[in-house]
């Protein structure tokens, strides 16, 4: 890991030399969609493959996701391409569901208080250590994020990823408020490593490369970026998405920032 240059100042990047991405369709439509999603993840020597199965939507009349049909695409792509999956989790009662179908299990800004949620993601990963990859609140301050982590690691699963993903503010010209400093200021105060999810405070596809650039050079250990096939047709924030194209341009241009901080894309 690279050390500091500046004298008397400690490098506050990231934990270790290798950058994870978590990529793929905001929502799981199709066995179609989604293999062609996987396929391009495969092809760029990832490892994860992402999409949701249940969608937590602002308006009850949108798509909602496909459930457990959904969770049984993901797993069969994993198989077939050799891919980690990772999904969200929205209700206790689904936890025991998604930890048996996915690797790993993600905690959405909306839940980002929902305390029972993270005790019984907590318990269903006791024994499995499945990642758990806990999204900040767009209104949660980081001193509450890292105390509510606690929810899910006195279970016993220790293996946590914070997922930075962009705050409200008054600002809008972007969907939310990318907090970059989340980046130094998790990895000052806690040993968790840090996520940042650059689709959804860029909200639109066009700001994404520059927000996931800036996320490599700031010390992020992951990435999460949303990845569709026909973005214009996506059920689910098609604006934010990247086509497998662009998102193979973006990797490329990652990797050669990733090297010059002397990191990775794994």
């Amino acid at each position: 890991m690279r050390d500091s240059k500046i004298e008397g100042i400690p490098y506050l990047g990231q934990r270790t030399d290798e950058i994870t991405i978590f990529a793929g369709p905001c929502s799981v439509e199709s066995t179609e969609q989604f293999d062609e999603v996987a396929a391009c993840i495969k092809g760029l020597g990832l490892k994860w493959i992402r999409g949701g199965a249940f969608k937590p939507r602002t308006n009850p009349h949108s798509f909602q996701g496909l459930g457990e049909e959904a969770l049984k695409i993901m797993k069969a792509a994993g198989e077939k391409y050799g891919l980690l999956t990772l999904t969200e989790v929205m209700d206790s009662a689904h936890c025991q569901l998604v930890a048996d179908y996915v690797d790993g299990l993600q905690v959405g800004a909306r839940n980002f208080q929902n305390f029972s949620l993270l005790k019984k993601i907590g318990e269903v990963t006791a024994d499995t250590h499945q990642m758990v990859l806990y999204k900040r609140g767009f209104a949660g301050s980081i001193a509450e994020w890292l105390a509510a982590t606690d929810y899910i690691t006195d279970k016993g699963n220790t293996n946590v990823v914070l997922c930075e993903r962009g705050i409200r503010t008054f600002e809008t010209a972007t969907r939310f408020t990318l907090d970059i400093a989340a980046v130094p200021v998790i990895h000052k105060q806690s040993l968790y490593p840090v996520c940042i999810d650059v689709s959804h405070p860029a909200g639109q596809r066009d700001l994404v490369p520059a927000l996931a650039l800036a996320a490599v050079a700031a010390g992020a250990d992951s990435l999460m970026i949303e990845v569709h096939p026909n973005p214009p047709e996506a059920l689910s924030d098609g604006p934010q998405q990247l086509t497998p194209v662009q998102f193979e341009q973006l990797v490329a241009e990652l990797r050669v920032v990733a090297e010059a901080m002397g990191k990775k894309i794994v």
